[in-house]
């Protein structure tokens, strides 16, 4: 039997295993060469997407009080967005970059690195979100224009709600400890909490929210949440979001909502819907005093485990049992999206401790993000394959060839290239064995 300093001690260890911190990748980043500038076409494309949304907010950033300089909010975009893209190691870099190259819309400015640095910790980061907020709706148009096909359970269900949104959120890496006032901290703090309300069909965000407290529960959130989600829509969380209270609030709004249900969940019966040997449905109260309410508990069998499922959905005619469980597994697009920001675009690096400069990151990341899933999507369009059959990751390393192949003058076109050498460049995904639980869902849910 473990002593009980050594369960304290696994305990522990569990609890600080829920964050990675990636030390290995910001020691990385500050000793990685410099990447070749973007060609001319890659730069259009951000160019047409993200600089009328920087020119719409010139005038907010002159109501701020801030005055026009060398580095101007339109400079300060195309910087920030070229030190992501690039992941360029440390502002004194970037400074260098910025003397002697210049980014996307903007020509090199001679311009010293306390200046650029400075800049950095003070532009307000409510600027970079503002521009966010503009240039989402026009992703999610485009996404909307093109055709290509969408998952069954995805196809099939945006045919009965108006939106498909997953909610999740993600605690950001620690901050370096050699800039600013964290020189003397005893260790490396968080950077904060975001939480992203996505769109599964788009895969695109719907609205993102930061939260400088590492330790801010899911709970916290909700309010936000509510206030976003338009009636109509179907809402999948996962376990950190349980509160009976909120599950009343959103059923009275409209909001269809989807969840796992806890081992311990209390509940009566009121009725059977169906049973079998895989399947079982029924309508259950859950809650107490004005939060009780009538919901559905649907369990389908997988592999020798029965996974239980809590949904505001009450005719199964619109939102069958099977379908809730397969529904439910794409809510890992979520955790997909958390991936590409952090370990592909280098949300797990800051180069800067000041939460200003946090969010200024956090803001920049999610607009190259949206960018990103744009081309990926495109390509997908392109190659008449689902976009779940491209990897968004070597749809991004993929433009480094282009670049090449562009100079070269072997390329024009972005989406073609990347389409045409979609196989040698690792593009197309690999089939990939499914697994003995994926395949009894599977089979559960094509004999509903």
């Amino acid at each position: 039997m473990a002593s009980p300093k050594k369960t304290q001690r696994r305990k522990q260890a569990v609890k600080r295993s829920t964050v990675r911190h990636t030390r290995a990748i910001q020691v990385d980043r500050t000793k990685r060469p410099n990447s070749i500038p973007l060609d001319e076409q890659v730069s259009e494309r951000l160019t047409q997407i993200l600089h009328p949304a920087t020119l719409a907010q010139v005038a907010h950033f002159h109501e701020l009080g801030l005055r026009e300089r060398l580095l101007t909010l339109p400079v300060m975009v195309a910087v920030v967005l070229t030190m992501i893209w690039r992941q360029v190691g440390s502002v004194s870099e970037l400074t260098r970059l910025l003397n002697t190259e210049g980014f996307l819309w903007c020509s090199s400015v001679s311009v010293s690195q306390p200046a650029l640095s400075e800049r950095l910790r003070v532009l307000p980061a409510v600027l970079f979100q503002r521009i966010l907020h503009d240039v989402l709706p026009q992703m999610h148009a485009r996404w909307a224009a093109r055709t290509r096909s969408l998952p069954r359970e995805l196809a099939w269900v945006r045919e009965r709600y108006y939106r498909v949104l997953a909610v999740d959120g993600s605690t950001l890496d620690a901050l370096r400890r050699k800039v600013g006032l964290l020189r003397d901290a005893a260790q490396n703090p968080l950077a904060g909490r975001m939480t992203a309300l996505l769109d599964l069909c788009s895969r695109l965000p719907w609205e993102i929210w930061y939260e400088e407290d590492p330790q801010a529960h899911d709970q916290r959130c909700w309010a936000r949440i509510r206030s976003t989600v338009a009636a109509g829509s179907l809402l999948l969380y996962d376990l950190g979001y349980t509160n009976f209270a909120v599950f009343r609030q959103l059923t009275e709004q409209g909001v269809t909502w989807l969840t796992r249900a806890k081992s311990n969940l209390t509940y009566a019966v009121a009725e059977v819907l169906l049973e079998t040997p895989t399947v079982r449905d029924r309508l259950v109260w859950i809650g107490s005093g004005p939060d009780r309410q009538q919901v559905r508990l649907a369990e389908v069998l997988v592999g020798r485990a029965w996974r239980r499922y809590l949904t505001s959905e009450l005719d199964p005619q619109r939102l069958p049992a099977v379908k809730v469980a397969a529904l439910y597994g794409h809510r890992w697009r979520i955790e997909e999206a958390y991936l590409v920001t952090k370990r592909l675009l280098g949300l797990a690096y800051f180069w800067t401790g000041a939460e200003n400069g946090v969010q200024l990151q956090l803001w920049a990341t999610w607009l190259l993000y949206a960018v990103v899933i744009d081309l990926t999507d495109a390509v997908a369009e392109r190659l008449g394959q689902p976009f779940a059959a491209v990897s968004v990751e070597m749809v991004y390393r993929g433009v480094y060839y282009f670049t090449q192949a562009y100079h070269r003058g072997e390329a024009t076109d972005p989406v073609g290239y990347l389409a045409q050498h979609a196989r040698l460049l690792g593009i197309l995904k690999r089939p990939r064995k499914r697994s003995p639980t994926r395949n009894s869902l599977l089979t559960v849910a094509s004999g509903a």
